[in-house]
């Protein structure tokens, strides 16, 4: 495994845009600006925005540009403490117990100080996230929080505060550093109000035709680049009609490198009907597009980008 290297936050919002940009992450100014601010006041970042949108990703590219650990809880219904914060190795303190009674050891006392130590503590992701030495504190990703439910959220509550966790046997185990702390939630249901206010919001919209055309550069250099340019403007303007589930950018960048791995250099009608299953995932979309849509579309990106040229 490669040693990681921690570096220091970066000074200024510039540096936190050229931050991003060296990673690959085609970040607006309004992103790059609560990003430092969450960094510098060591706050946690709320991420709101529809899926896809590269919410996820930028945890991923700060622990990657600041050389720090990505620590990831993602979040489902049902998540309890024991798969988010710690349990303890059960066959482990039996064995222990077991080792113990028959060298004649019978304190209670002793036995129970032994078997609740640090030893047999499993640290789930949040515990784990609170150890981060000084300087070297590890991202700490939430993902898609709106899954949980809201005894889980109320129970962040302590962690996002404070930054420490109450082991009943072991006290409060509290972080030597603030781990830098991203949430993300595609806004499946409301997240209450008293964890929102611990944290520094941001929505993450999808970006202009500009930016998108840079991510998509960026992401899938080997596509020619009058697909590129098709490419985003379909999708920029699918986007623009109703359907059930639009496609983000992760869509869009797997939309041009399958068109790439196909060796297309422009978009055509059968090429977008067999290719259409990148893009979008539910039958009554996918319908609507092969009905006329699609076409219509396709017509209005032929004409617009000819019209540029």
């Amino acid at each position: 495994m490669t040693e990681l290297k921690p570096r220091p936050a970066p000074r200024t919002i510039d540096e936190t845009l050229d931050l991003l940009t060296g990673a690959d992450y085609m970040a607006d100014r309004s992103l790059a600006t609560v990003l430092f601010l969450s960094l510098r006041m060591k706050r946690p970042l709320f991420l709101e925005g529809e899926a896809g949108v590269g919410k996820t990703e930028i945890a991923k590219v700060l622990a990657q540009a600041l050389g720090r650990r990505l620590i990831r809880l993602q979040c489902y219904e049902g998540l309890d403490v024991s798969s988010a914060v710690y349990e303890w190795n059960y066959a482990a303190q039996m064995i222990e117990i077991r080792m113990e009674e028959a060298a004649g050891k019978v304190d209670r006392s002793d036995m129970e100080r032994n078997v609740f130590s640090e030893k047999y503590l499993i640290r789930r992701p949040v515990l784990d996230a609170l150890t981060g030495k000084a300087g070297a504190a590890p991202v700490f990703l939430i993902d898609e929080l709106d899954r949980t439910d809201e005894a889980f959220e109320a129970f962040l509550l302590e962690i996002l505060s404070d930054f420490q966790v109450t082991v009943p046997e072991l006290g409060t185990i509290k972080a030597q550093e603030p781990p830098i702390v991203i949430i993300t939630t595609n806004r499946t249901r409301e997240i209450h109000d008293a964890l929102k206010r611990r944290c520094l919001y941001h929505w993450v919209d999808y970006p202009n035709a500009k930016r998108e055309l840079e991510i998509v550069r960026r992401k899938v250099p080997q596509a020619n680049s009058r697909l590129s340019a098709e490419v985003v403007s379909f999708i920029q303007k699918l986007r623009q009609i109703e359907l059930f589930k639009v496609p983000g950018v992760a869509e869009t960048i797997d939309w041009a490198g399958a068109l790439t791995e196909l060796d297309k250099v422009a978009l055509d009608p059968e090429t977008v009907s067999d290719t259409i299953g990148v893009l979008l995932k539910y039958q009554d979309d996918i319908a609507r597009i092969e009905q006329g849509e699609g076409r219509r579309i396709l017509n209005e990106v032929k004409a617009e980008l000819s019209a540029a040229e």
